[in-house]
């Protein structure tokens, strides 16, 4: 391996632990105390060598929403992909969209609630938030019932899905209720 190699790998790595690092920060205690700072004390290194890889807060909140997208993304076609026809595969798909909200809330903030730098819906939206949605579309393609756009209905599908996660989570909804609500959604709006 050369020197050049070398560095790469271990800038790489170094870029990871500052992801790895804000992203259990966030979690444990949110995303204000994610601080370029407060990184650079636990991942120790110097702020500066931080700068070397990240301008700020919100290129690492972008970071953290592309590897959570990505991850999103194996959620939901793991799920989907277990399931038997395509009343389970839309429930599976709307409970591992829930279930990773749920279990990921600072990570789902990046992704989908803070300023991470990141383009959606346009022509330079990276990758893994485009593969994130063609997870949701590959599923909800086959339920959109005739003459209605396989992309529209999954954005309005997604679109309900966040509400319920986010709603659920502020404690505007009951979460005892979270299945109820899935299986109307389902039921309502998928073409089975």
């Amino acid at each position: 391996m050369s020197v050049q190699e070398r560095k790469q790998r271990q800038r790489m790595e170094r870029e990871r632990l500052i992801v790895a690092t804000a992203r259990e920060l966030a979690e444990r205690q949110g995303w204000d105390a994610v601080t370029t700072r407060r990184l650079a004390e636990r991942i120790e290194y110097s702020q500066p060598v931080l700068y070397s890889h990240f301008r700020g807060k919100r290129e690492i909140i972008g970071a953290v929403a592309l590897e959570g997208a990505t991850e999103m993304a194996l959620a939901v076609r793991a799920a989907t992909a277990a399931a038997d026809g395509p009343r389970a595969r839309v429930t599976a798909l709307a409970r591992a969209y829930l279930d990773f909200a749920e279990h990921n809330p600072a990570v789902y903030d990046a992704i989908f609630q803070l300023d991470g730098g990141l383009a959606y819906a346009r022509e330079d939206t990276p990758e893994p938030l485009k593969d994130a949605f063609a997870a949701l579309l590959e599923c909800l393609g086959e339920v959109t019932g005739d003459g209605v756009h396989p992309g529209l209905f999954t954005e309005v599908f997604w679109a309900a899905l966040h509400g319920l996660a986010t709603l659920t989570r502020a404690g505007r909804l009951p979460p005892e209720d979270t299945e109820a609500r899935l299986e109307l959604l389902v039921n309502r709006l998928a073409v089975l």
